[in-house]
């Protein structure tokens, strides 16, 4: 019996993420998979997904009945066993037999044959032990809570002095679900056009102009691959907003584009300067944002000068992305706390440099997908004490200004601010996690 090409296309992702640092999504939408069937396709993404979200549960499972310890077992065994079991707990309308054949067919195809018997049998103990059905984010601390999300303890400690227990468990359980696909369709006659090719929308919960996917495969649509709908979280999408209209823009790390897209559809008779560091990602972002107002440019936003001067200047800084684990769950195991100072120093030093750029008058937007504080509030003011000249704008001013607009739709202004900031909080808002401020020049 051939190994299902979904469970193939699984461990190859899997591999990817763990051995080279990738990212499952990017992966799982890319050329390479391109022509797998729509059913295994669903089955690829949903086993790597739920593998990445459940992976310190599984572990938990996979070490009760291994006679070998997780550590001492080669990578492709523990993706093979990890696939295994994510399906025999979490999928009911897989069977067993196929799961427990394709799982040891892959070790073979790996070329670790040696270890076929082995996952074969921790697979059966498995399938053969008593199941509890996993209390999502439950408990009463960030161990307890850790355990029932597979979320590291150390960012739940974290999260809980920040947003409290309550919040935490909230914010573990919507990262442990499929998060919405919220789509920005650039041209008004898109909609129709997904409707025929059988793509049930519903309205943006955040702003008018975003749509959510009820039903229907987005990717797989024309109107997609020709780049007149994206893919983009509504909180995503509302940081572009917040710039606001401008004559002359600059967006220091401007890949992948979705942003950048936005603010140029926005500013029609705007020049807009896309800054990106990697020639490779530059080049994603001139496919993504190919409005003839944006000139791209490979730089590095912290060497970056010019004599000109901008209105308005989107810094949306490289970060830890917590605020995205619903979306990338690979995350979480890989980050640990010694990486937040050196993401810290990066956004100082692309923040000075982004304001060394504003015209007097004009509105910086210093922005991150993260909810940890030194990568926010504090970067911030850290800088601000030592600008004189800048200062911060509160920015519910700013959304007040975008529901008057009608753009957004969200009632409760002050549920998305954290003092003077913007702070979505995922679980807490139908969104991923976001921070904004708004930064103008005397």
């Amino acid at each position: 019996m051939p190994i299902s090409p979904a469970r193939v296309t699984a461990f190859d992702v899997l591999l990817a993420v763990e051995k080279k640092d990738a990212y499952a999504s990017e992966l799982l939408h890319s050329e390479t998979y391109r022509n797998l069937g729509n059913a295994d396709h669903r089955l690829a993404t949903e086993i790597v997904m739920g593998v990445l979200r459940w992976r310190s549960v599984l572990d938990q499972y996979i070490s009760a009945q291994s006679s070998q310890g997780l550590k001492k077992l080669d990578v492709e065994v523990l993706i093979a066993l990890r696939i295994g079991v994510y399906q025999l707990y979490f999928l009911e309308r897989v069977p067993a037999r196929a799961v427990l054949h394709d799982s040891v067919e892959l070790i073979k195809k790996a070329r670790k044959r040696s270890a076929a018997p082995f996952v074969n049998a921790v697979l059966r103990k498995i399938q053969n032990a008593p199941r509890t059905k996993v209390a999502i984010a439950q408990g009463k601390d960030a161990g307890e809570i850790s355990q029932s999300s597979a979320h590291p303890s150390w960012l739940i400690e974290r999260w809980i002095k920040q947003f409290g227990v309550e919040a935490s468990r909230v914010l573990c359980a919507y990262d442990q679900q499929i998060p919405e696909t919220a789509i920005r369709m650039f041209h008004s006659s898109v909609s129709v056009e997904l409707e025929e090719a059988g793509i049930k929308l519903a309205s943006g919960k955040l702003l008018h102009s975003a749509s959510r996917v009820v039903s229907g495969d987005i990717t797989k649509t024309k109107a997609f691959r020709d780049g007149r709908v994206a893919i983009q979280d509504e909180a995503s999408q509302l940081v572009a907003l917040l710039v606001g209209n401008g004559k002359h823009i600059l967006d220091c790390c401007a890949a992948p584009g979705g942003k950048t897209r936005i603010i140029a559809d926005r500013n029609l008779q705007a020049e807009i300067l896309a800054l990106e560091l990697h020639e490779h990602r530059a080049a994603l972002l001139r496919k993504m944002a190919p409005n003839k107002n944006i000139e791209v440019k490979t730089a590095d936003a912290t060497q970056f000068s010019t004599q000109n001067r901008f209105d308005r200047i989107l810094a949306d800084v490289p970060c830890s992305g917590t605020g995205t684990l619903a979306r990338n769950p690979e995350i979480k195991w890989r980050l640990t706390p010694d990486d937040l100072p050196d993401l810290q120093s990066r956004q100082l030093a692309i923040l000075r440099a982004a304001m060394r750029q504003l015209a007097s008058g004009g509105k910086l937007i210093y922005s991150t997908c993260s909810l940890e504080e030194e990568e926010n509030s504090v970067v911030v003011e850290a800088v601000l004490s030592q600008e004189p000249g800048f200062q911060l704008v509160p920015a519910k001013e700013e959304l007040a200004r975008l529901q008057r607009e009608g753009e957004l739709i969200w009632p409760h202004i002050s549920s998305l601010t954290q003092g003077d900031y913007m702070r979505t909080v995922p679980g807490i808002h139908p969104c991923d996690g976001f921070f904004a401020a708004v930064i103008t020049r005397n």
